[in-house]
């Protein structure tokens, strides 16, 4: 798969997205957060730097589902029973979305409260 053009690269990735929406609930709400978000972010108009801070948070979330649901799926394939070490790393990968989206949430807190402010 190495050294493959550009072009099937992004296949893989766009069949990654898809199989994640598909499959993933978890992701299927984070992207629709972020799509409430986006039009937030659109009828407010607010500075540059709330679209860079809360598109930047969406899409680390996003992103950290991505690698739990990948890490997820690998796990069980590979060692499809129930192990302390697996579950450990399964926790720890969830626990990452959860810190993220925490962030993202008090950073749309932080923007929130500063439209209602001015």
């Amino acid at each position: 798969m190495k050294n493959q053009p550009f072009y099937k690269r992004m296949g893989f990735a766009l069949q990654g997205l898809d199989a994640a929406f598909r499959m993933e609930s978890s992701f299927r709400l984070q992207c629709l957060a972020a799509c409430a978000v986006l039009l937030v972010l659109a009828w407010s108009r607010p500075a540059m730097l709330w679209w860079a801070l809360l598109l930047l948070n969406c899409g680390m979330v996003l992103a950290a589902e991505l690698f739990n649901t990948a890490l997820e799926h690998l796990i069980d394939h590979v060692h499809p029973s129930l192990h302390p070490s697996i579950k450990i790393a399964k926790d720890c990968a969830a626990g990452a979305v959860f810190i993220l989206s925490i962030s993202a949430l008090c950073t749309f807190v932080a923007f929130l409260v500063e439209m209602v402010s001015n």
